[in-house]
């Protein structure tokens, strides 16, 4: 799927939320943020610092709060998408342009703001262990090459397959996940490089 190079781009391809992404974007930059394109899609900085993220899903249009974590939420509208992965992140789902209540909406943007200016960000844990599953390991030691192309990438990079194949919770989903991912590794391609080249 091509990614969206301008905001206007992203906004025509997603013309079944067009009402609920207009009103969104309305709030977002009547405030100081800067409107850019980060991974294809609305994203809005300060001092080039991701604040919130505006984007379409499938079933709902909603905002990504990067440092979401510590917004105060007292009505508990925000989600964390990846329970258990996802420290900082936090988004705010919505199916109908009704939905948005525009004072409230600003009010948790303000709120994102005066978080980032403040210099309120999660820690990113450095140099955590690589524990790699069972099957990952099977896999690197079949063939020389997908242990010496494995071994040549980033350790970050080889902490994301490791997660990637353990987070499987069945047996039969990590074995095909090691299947998909031995090319990828033996190409040298990290397992979310699609999305850091945006």
């Amino acid at each position: 799927m091509q990614r969206s190079k301008t905001v206007s781009d992203y906004l025509k391809k997603h013309s079944e939320w067009k009402d609920e992404l207009a009103k969104l974007r309305k709030i977002l930059v009547a405030t100081e943020l800067e409107e850019t394109i980060k991974w294809g899609a609305p994203c809005y900085t300060i001092d080039g610092k991701n604040v919130i993220g505006l984007a379409a899903f499938t079933e709902y249009a909603g905002l990504w709060f990067h440092q979401g974590v510590f917004l105060k939420d007292a009505d508990k509208l925000l989600v964390n998408a990846q329970a258990g992965k996802t420290k900082g992140l936090r988004q705010w789902r919505f199916t109908s342009a009704k939905e948005i209540k525009v004072a409230k909406v600003r009010s948790y943007v303000l709120e994102a703001i005066e978080n980032q200016k403040s210099g309120k960000t999660v820690k990113v844990e450095r140099n955590r262990a690589i524990v790699l599953p069972a099957e990952l390991k099977k896999a690197l030691g079949k063939k020389a090459k997908t242990k010496k192309a494995f071994d040549a990438l980033t350790p970050g990079k080889q902490r994301e397959y490791a997660e990637h194949v353990a987070s499987a919770k069945r047996a039969e989903t990590k074995v095909s996940r090691v299947a998909k991912i031995v090319p990828m590794i033996e190409a040298g391609i990290g397992l979310n490089d699609k999305y850091r080249s945006c």
